[in-house]
């Protein structure tokens, strides 16, 4: 086999990868405000209004809340935008 084949096996796992669904998620702290948190998903995550508030009330309430929900690779950039403004997030 030559190096620059790939394993069906490895293949298969990096299309699963590409493929698979993740979650952002936002986490409460007791830090931010409301508004910054509703500004910052409107901004980052492309979130209407309306849509950014029920996240926030439901972060508050629940302590996280699913944002965004795509493939690793798309909610990364918006997990390190949301990072750099001081919210807590995840990728699950």
């Amino acid at each position: 086999m030559k190096n620059s084949q790939i394993n069906p096996k490895e293949r298969q796992l990096e299309f699963s990868n590409e493929m698979e669904e993740h979650v952002l998620l936002l986490h409460n702290d007791d830090i931010n405000t409301f508004d910054f948190v509703i500004d910052s998903l409107v901004e980052v995550c492309e979130h209407d209004s309306e849509q950014a508030e029920q996240c926030a009330y439901i972060t508050h309430y629940k302590g996280k809340c699913d944002v965004k929900v795509g493939s690793y690779d798309y909610l990364k950039p918006m997990r390190n935008s949301l990072i750099s403004r001081g919210l807590s997030v995840t990728i699950e």
